[in-house]
């Protein structure tokens, strides 16, 4: 039976919490894992992903699922600061003991995949993204004649999946970032962050996303060219994140065991 607790704080300024699912069985070498829920950083909960969560815990992940700050409210790099404070907070924590760094992993769904890949440069902690969008500022400068639009169907008319997912791409990524700076923008490409302690990544895309696969494939190949362990799985189909998450969660698990047992042979 999975043990729930749920509402504690970690970010006492800006009144951030997070939910923390225990495994039946705990003990000092239990494997930490952080669940970074999607939303195009501007809605979405910690709530939204209990079930996964459940799961994760069933098998035996102590697993945490921290909410961070949305836009319109926060603009970037409001949600990635979020990130990288509760992985240091988790650390220095009474759920932590030392060297644990070691035992912590990462799943991020959709935008969350982002701040996943962001934590995961400065930490180390193996880390699996599901439609992780990683390339904004050249996409947006290719697509300028796209219109921001959360559903686009509705307010524009548009009936081509593809140009509704492109209205929607450019909505959350403008909504975040609050500016259509190109500096702004280069900032909040997945490209710029810092990956010096990148661990094992494995990165899954379905065939059709929200944007073209160029943006991943080229992001992964850079990190691939730096020398750090990418692996990128492109599903059959059109779902995005949480629509073939569920069906990939075993996989995403086997991945990540395996990253920690490499961890424990190198030490």
């Amino acid at each position: 039976m999975v043990v729930t607790v749920n509402n504690i704080a970690y970010d006492l300024k800006h009144g951030l919490k997070t939910d923390i699912y225990y495994p039946n069985d705990t003990d000092s070498q239990t494997k930490i894992l952080i669940f970074w829920h999607g939303g195009g950083w501007f809605r979405g909960s910690k709530e939204s992903i209990r079930d996964v969560a459940i799961d994760l815990a069933n098998a035996g992940f102590m697993t945490f699922v921290p909410d961070y700050r949305l836009a319109p409210a926060n603009h970037f790099p409001a949600a990635h600061e979020d990130a990288l404070n509760f992985a240091a907070w988790l650390l220095a924590s009474n759920y932590t003991d030392e060297g644990d760094e070691n035992n912590i992993v990462q799943i991020g769904a959709s935008s969350g995949g982002t701040l996943a890949l962001k934590v995961a440069g400065m930490y180390g902690f193996p880390t699996v993204t599901w439609s992780a969008p990683v390339d904004f500022s050249s996409w947006l400068a290719d697509h300028q004649e796209v219109k921001p639009s959360v559903n686009a169907k509705e307010e524009l008319g548009l009936t081509k999946q593809q140009a509704i997912n492109e209205a929607f791409y450019k909505y959350f990524v403008l909504t975040y970032a609050g500016s259509e700076d190109s500096d702004l923008l280069a900032d909040l490409d997945a490209q710029s962050y810092d990956y010096t302690k990148l661990g094992r990544l494995l990165m899954l895309n379905s065939a059709a996303e929200l944007t073209d696969l160029a943006g991943v494939t080229d992001f992964a190949g850079r990190l691939a060219g730096r020398g750090h362990q990418v692996d990128l799985e492109i599903i059959p189909g059109h779902g995005h994140a949480m629509d073939y998450g569920r069906e990939y969660l075993r996989e995403s698990m086997t991945y990540l065991n395996y990253a920690l047992s490499l961890k424990t042979r190198s030490e």
